[in-house]
Parts: structure tokens; C-alpha cells; sequence
């Protein structure tokens, strides 16, 4: 399947085929920012103002700018070719809306795992939860202006993870380096549907 070229119109006579994923990652990671960059309609969100009673439960370390969060999910589209349409579910990003997870990953293909490695403890929850679930997951790195870079192995042994779960770079505000991660997780779920299930 050809996931080059991005094509907005579904041809009338082929039903394209669904997929949902899920964005998941830390507070102030990028989440929104990834699911507007690609959709190719206005993302829906959910966002509140951050205010004074959320002092001391969110921690605003990193990202002391932010004035909003995600208190459920957002939501967007994105088509590939004219046989696929993904579905992207932004998760929130802070501990006490992880009961709204459960919700959000059933039916869900994958997800990708966006990290700031100026923060990177909190891609753990998100790592953990997938890992527990079974779930194909990529991590991506979302580059931050100003933030010295990291190489992909070194994030790899920060977080933990195995070496068979892809670790990439990005850039959450640019439609195209959006896209790649998509197709990333994509053909990294697709090549774990193939797997044989004693390996």
C-alpha cells in the first residue's frame, strides 16, 4: 500500500479501510499540536484553561507557557492514498485523566508516544500502559527549539524500551514529519500482526 502521497478525496468507488491510533505521551509533550498538524480537517479538541487549583497537580516543569490542557481527547483525520483513513486520538496527559485511556484504546490499531527529552519521565505511564496492553507503539521524539539533541539510542536505554519498538525524531507542528510517524507506526503494527504468535 502507498502511504506516499497524501490524497484527501476517497474515491466514490472503493470504501476506504478505517484505522484508529492513538497519541499518547507526558504533559505539554505536543499531543494537540501532532494531531492539528496532520488533520486534514479541523481537529477537535478539548481543552481547558490551566488554573490555580491545578497548581501542584500539574507539573508545569519544562513547559511553564502553557495556559491549556486536553481534559478528554482530541480528535482528527488524516487519508492515505484512497484505501486508508486514520483516525487520531489524542490522549490527556496527565495522570488524573488516565481513566479516560481505557475508553480511547478499544478498537485502536497502535499508538505513538511522543517525548520531550527534557521531560522524559513522562513517557513512562504511556510506555508502561501500552506494554501492558500488548499494544504496537513507536516512540517520537518531538524536537523542542533550543533543546540540545539526543541520539536515538541513548533515548532507547532512557526509556527502557526494546529494541524491536521504533524511536524517531519529529517535529509535532509540521504536517509531514507528522505523517512519517504515522506511517511509521503503521508499518511497525502491521509487521507485528505478522509475527507469529510464539515469537
Amino acid at each position: 500500500m502507498d502511504y506516499e502521497h497524501l490524497d484527501p478525496s476517497v474515491s466514490e468507488t472503493v470504501a476506504p479501510i478505517g484505522v484508529k491510533i492513538l497519541v499518547a505521551g507526558g504533559f505539554g509533550v505536543g499531543k494537540s499540536t501532532l494531531v492539528g498538524a496532520v488533520s486534514e480537517t479541523g481537529p477537535l479538541r478539548t481543552e481547558e484553561q490551566l488554573t490555580e487549583i491545578g497548581l501542584g497537580v500539574d507539573d508545569v516543569t519544562g513547559v511553564e507557557t502553557k495556559t491549556t490542557t486536553t481534559v478528554v481527547m482530541d480528535f482528527g483525520r488524516i487519508t492515505l492514498g484512497k484505501e486508508l483513513v486514520l483516525y487520531i486520538f489524542g490522549t490527556p496527559g496527565q495522570q488524573r485523566f488516565l481513566f479516560v485511556w481505557d475508553e480511547l484504546a478499544v478498537g485502536a490499531l497502535g499508538a505513538v508516544v511522543l517525548a520531550d527529552t527534557r521531560r522524559l519521565t513522562g513517557s513512562f505511564p504511556s510506555i508502561d500502559y501500552f506494554e501492558r496492553r500488548g499494544m504496537p507503539f513507536i516512540v517520537a521524539v518531538n524536537c523542542f527549539d533550543g533543546v540540545p539533541p539526543h541520539t536515538m539510542p541513548d533515548v532507547r536505554r532512557a526509556l527502557n524500551i526494546t529494541p524491536q519498538v521504533p524511536v524517531m525524531l519529529c517535529d509535532a507542528r509540521e504536517r509531514r514529519s507528522g505523517t512519517d510517524v504515522l506511517i511509521t507506526l503503521l508499518e511497525h503494527a502491521h509487521g507485528q500482526l505478522r509475527r507469529p504468535a510464539h515469537v
